[in-house]
């Protein structure tokens, strides 16, 4: 039998705890994978809620209090009518009883558990879908609230769901609040404070400053995956860091900043080596994982290549290259998906990127393992299943970003030398970077890179004067179209062709342009076609000897 609303509200109007909480439970169990709700009930949903808030505030039984939140939060799913439930007053009441009010001091001695879960459900709820309610989460400082017990991590009363909402209502605060991220990033100290509660919730020990491993000393590849609540709980943390630090790459930190962002970032090593249950669940945690190193600043990244060499370990100029390992892996599985590639591939392919950029011997693994010593000049460089070949294709696509990106990483392994870009890209793959640098004429991009030695192949060499550095590959060789043809003929011809560029750029068909002093595209008025000078083709291997080894 369909219990009615009315009913319920007859029923808490008398007061009695008894009567409620057998009506409330049988509404409870009614709708609880409930999601919508009848539009004409809404005025009665509302004088419900605003019962079960007033029954909260008096002294009742655990099981009454239980049965009332969890009519609250299935009344919180109706995002059209949270006014009960979104008041600095209902806010309040359920944060007490949360045991996350700020300065309430009204917690006891042995919290009731489920209530606290279920408060927690509630406020989560409520935030999620009211911009009133968070304005009250953040009057009411209930972050502060929330980190006094996110600090007893290793205390052994608060189960897997109170540790767990803890995270997910502090989520939802520092994703939806600017102002609450800052205090839980400053005044809280939230980044060491999260990673006290990593490195617990994965039960960590520490046998160097910088280095970790699991408890009891055994290698990453010994260890099982790891658990379901765990992982729930570590994806939480992972994404609340990914909030708090989000400028963190973009500004200057001090000494203090820097030694947790350190010990942060030897955690997220651990964690990139890890594994959850099932090869979708460890990816999403790797994911995480991945965007919250992006953050760190760049000089902490060395953390993960500070741990000793061991006999299963990747091994390159005698570092530990696991973790770049591994980073590479993931970001090559996410290419080859093609999916949503500006929200999945470029966290990873931009951490590798600037890994690059600052550290010698990530470069130089990275740059072995994507641009080895060129063999095949027969194919275009966007031709194959290669790992370049797939990021040149990348150079050309549609969205602006990842093909930046995808240019950049490749820029940045060939030691950001234009020549060697164009050996490995493609004269016309390369263009659009070079263009956007003032580079087109050739010449190097300032930066700090070590010198190198040449180590091209036999094959390269015996080549390389037949590449055409426009594709990059070696091109069947062409009759000229010109042979037999008179001065006056060729220069018939080519005014013919001025003249065609001429009317296309008067009709705003094509925009001419022209390669100016700076090493960047202007535009090119239609009368300058006929008073251009000779064009003088600029091969980048005239002036820049080729030196492949880092």
């Amino acid at each position: 039998m369909k219990m009615d609303l009315n009913v319920i509200i007859e029923k808490m109007e008398t007061g009695e705890q008894d009567a409620a909480l057998s009506a409330l439970q049988t509404y409870n169990k009614e709708k609880n994978l409930c999601f919508s709700f009848p539009p004409e009930e809404q005025e009665v949903r509302e004088r419900l809620g605003e019962l079960l808030l007033a029954f909260l505030e008096r002294d009742l039984q655990p099981s009454c209090k239980l049965a009332c939140l969890e009519t609250i939060r299935i009344l919180s799913r109706d995002k059209s009518r949270l006014e009960p439930f979104s008041s600095r007053r209902a806010m309040l009441i359920l944060a007490r009883h949360a045991a996350v009010a700020h300065g309430d001091g009204s917690t006891p001695e042995i919290p009731d558990l489920d209530v606290i879960v279920e408060a927690l459900k509630c406020l989560c709820n409520v935030v999620f879908n009211s911009s009133e309610a968070q304005e009250a989460a953040a009057q009411l400082q209930l972050v502060v609230g929330v980190a006094e017990r996110l600090k007893q991590c290793r205390e052994p009363q608060w189960t897997h769901d109170v540790r767990f909402f803890d995270l997910r209502f502090t989520f939802l605060l520092t994703a939806l609040r600017v102002d609450v991220r800052m205090q839980l990033a400053r005044e809280l100290r939230g980044a060491r404070l999260l990673a006290d509660a990593l490195d617990a919730t994965l039960g960590l020990y520490w046998p160097d400053t910088y280095e970790v491993a699991p408890v009891g000393g055994t290698g990453l590849s010994e260890c099982p995956p790891l658990g379901r609540m765990e992982t729930e709980r570590a994806m939480e943390i992972l994404k609340i860091l990914f909030n708090i630090t989000f400028d963190t790459n973009r500004r200057k930190v001090d000494e203090e900043e820097a030694a947790t962002y350190r010990h942060l970032g030897a955690i997220l090593r651990y964690c990139l080596m890890s594994r959850a249950e099932g090869e979708d669940r460890t990816e999403e945690f790797h994911s995480h994982t991945v965007n919250l190193l992006g953050n760190l600043p760049l000089p902490c990244l060395d953390v993960l290549l500070l741990p000793k060499v061991h006999q299963a370990s990747t091994e390159y100029m005698g570092i530990n290259m696991d973790a770049v390992s591994v980073l590479l892996e993931f970001m090559e599985k996410r290419l080859d998906r093609g999916n949503k590639l500006k929200e999945t591939l470029l966290p990873s392919l931009n951490l590798l990127t600037e890994s690059s950029r600052i550290h010698r011997e990530t470069r130089k693994f990275l740059r072995m393992k994507v641009l080895p010593p060129l063999r095949d000049v027969r194919n275009r460089p966007e031709v194959g299943c290669a790992l370049r070949n797939k990021l040149v294709r990348l150079m050309t696509h549609i969205d602006t970003d990842v093909k930046n990106c995808a240019a950049e990483f490749l820029f940045v392994l060939c030691k950001e030398s234009v020549s060697r870009f164009i050996k490995y890209t493609g004269y016309g793959n390369a263009a659009g970077l070079l263009a956007a640098r003032g580079l087109m004429r050739g010449g190097w991009e300032p930066g700090h890179y070590s010198e190198d030695e040449d180590s091209d192949t036999e094959e390269y060499r015996e080549a390389k004067p037949h590449i055409n550095p426009v594709t990059g590959r070696v091109e069947d060789e062409q009759p000229n179209p010109m042979e037999g043809m008179t001065e006056e003929q060729k220069e018939h011809e080519a005014m013919k062709l001025v003249n065609m560029f001429d009317k296309l750029s008067r009709n705003h068909v094509i925009q001419p342009m022209k390669l100016g002093a700076d090493g960047k595209m202007t535009k090119l008025d239609p009368h300058h076609l006929h008073s251009l000078p000779p064009p003088l083709f600029h091969n980048p291997d005239q002036n820049e000897e080729e030196e492949d080894e880092d």
